[in-house]
């Protein structure tokens, strides 16, 4: 099947962290694939900045070692094209210096679109932007990129927004939440609003439950120090996790125009259930990874990766939430992330209510309610789980299986990474997957108070075993409930 692909207007893409591990492992190729398939201008420029001391030909070298890392059946004529794109400018973010060298390069070419990446720490993101307004770089066709975390909390996050609000406005500022890029993510919008099938049946009368998991094998690894200023609350479920709930749950609307969905969205995230403090252990449950087993291996325990004897920053999170309007009233969404889990997997599970009366015999067996999983990672695709005849003579005999339908194996493209589709979103100006300032006000009023709770609580997290789905009282949350974790019933 074919791909059909639009090229971008001209542009200059500056990226600043251009030697971090995002760029190496993500940007990079992602820029690399998007010149391969033909989308990019042939004078589009991407400015790579960093504190090293690099030429343009000793940054390409670089560029050259992590595209041959990480992209698969790399063609040398593709390779050789996209690396004339490259410039290098060395910048010190800290003390301002090389700003005017990235002026002069920018100054060459005033007219073109201009995107300036922030690939680095969240700190930073401030004082770049101020930098580039101090030497007059950022024009109405100027667009800027920030990494999640968008703050430690709501008044960390104004303050940050804020700033750079200042030199840019809020249509120029592009929130970059990479889960939104996903193409499964993408075709949720599809099956909502492009079928008739299941938007009738999208709603409390007809769903039971909805679960949304993204579980992750591996631990914190080098990023031990940074993760225990965050934790997974802030790290997952702030961002990745709740605009995946926004979306499973919003209202259709107006139509895709980007302020029309992201208008949607902030009902929904206005319209969750505060957890209060008092009501704080019975929905939510946090946890912290002890030393197990992981692919196969022995794996350490988050304290011992951290250095550290003592710490209550959670490595698991799980949190029964409820969207207060009629669509949804009486809906519980599970939703759950954690380090050191039994598998890498991420994905949404809608699960619709039994039906209201069997007309089958005992013989026929136990008629399961039909359940809809959408998977994000590790191979995307959509599967819908119904009940049919079981084949051959004997009677009646039931039995669920799944329509399931992969990407890979549908569509047998390669299937392009999410920051490929984020990053040409950005030069086109589409703000539809990116998320609004008022989206991430809304986002920690709902999460504010669950932190401060777990701040004024003299409990510390509970213990879970590395390769297992976290601590037994995440069960309990669902079991409590009469209802389990969709691993926990072999699917």
């Amino acid at each position: 099947m074919a791909v059909r692909v639009i090229e971008v207007e001209e542009f200059d893409l500056v990226v600043f962290g251009a030697s971090g591990d995002l760029a190496h492992r993500k940007l990079l190729p992602a820029l690399y694939h998007r010149d391969a398939d033909g989308q990019m201008p042939d004078n589009a420029r991407i400015i790579c900045s960093a504190r090293r001391d690099y030429s343009d030909d000793d940054y390409r070298d670089y560029a050259k070692a992590a595209l041959e890392e990480h992209v698969k059946d790399l063609e040398d004529e593709h390779l050789q094209q996209f690396l004339k794109r490259l410039r290098y400018v060395k910048i010190d973010i800290a003390t301002g210096e090389g700003f005017e060298d990235l002026r002069t390069i920018l100054d060459e070419r005033p007219d073109v679109i201009r995107a300036f990446y922030l690939a680095v720490g969240p700190d930073l993101f401030g004082t770049i932007c101020e930098n580039l307004g101090r030497i007059g770089v950022v024009n109405d066709h100027s667009r800027v990129v920030m990494e999640k975390p968008i703050g430690k909390d709501g008044a960390s996050a104004r303050a940050l927004n804020d700033t750079v609000g200042a030199v840019f406005n809020e249509d120029q500022i592009f929130r970059i939440d990479h889960y939104l890029g996903k193409e499964t993510v993408q075709n949720l919008m599809a099956l909502r609003f492009a079928n008739a099938l299941f938007e009738p049946l999208w709603n409390a009368a007809h769903i039971d439950h909805v679960q949304i998991t993204v579980a992750e094998s591996l631990g914190t690894g080098g990023r031990a120090g940074y993760y225990d200023t965050a934790g997974a609350l802030r790290d997952m479920v702030q961002n990745h996790i709740l605009q995946l709930l926004c979306l499973v749950a919003m209202e259709p609307p107006e139509s895709m125009n980007a302020d029309s969905v992201r208008d949607e969205k902030l009902k929904v995230l206005k319209a969750l259930a505060p957890i209060e403090e008092q009501s704080i252990d019975k929905l939510t449950v946090r946890g912290q990874y002890r030393a197990g087993a992981s692919a196969g291996g022995a794996v350490p325990g988050y304290l011992e990766e951290l250095g550290n004897t003592e710490s209550r920053t959670e490595t698991f999170v799980a949190l029964k939430a409820e969207i207060a309007n009629w669509r949804w009233a009486g809906v519980p969404f599970y939703l759950r992330t954690g380090k050191r889990l039994a598998q890498r997997v991420s994905e949404i599970v809608v699960q619709f209510r039994p039906i209201p009366h069997s007309i089958f015999d005992a013989e026929a067996g136990a008629i399961t309610a039909n359940r809809l999983i959408i998977r994000l990672q590790p191979d995307e695709g959509v599967q819908m789980q119904i009940m049919i005849k079981d084949p051959g003579p004997g009677g009646m005999r039931l039995r669920q299986v799944p329509l399931d339908m992969s990407f890979a194996e549908a569509f047998k493209v390669r299937n392009p990474d999410a920051y490929e589709r984020l990053i040409m979103d950005v030069i086109r100006g589409n703000q539809t997957l990116f998320m609004r300032r008022d989206e991430v006000d809304a986002a920690w009023a709902w999460i504010d108070p669950i932190q401060a709770a777990w701040a004024a609580s003299k409990e510390t997290p509970k213990g879970y075993t590395a390769g297992t789905w976290g601590p037994s009282a995440s069960i309990a949350l669902v079991e409590r409930d009469g209802r389990t974790w969709a691993e926990d019933d072999g699917t």
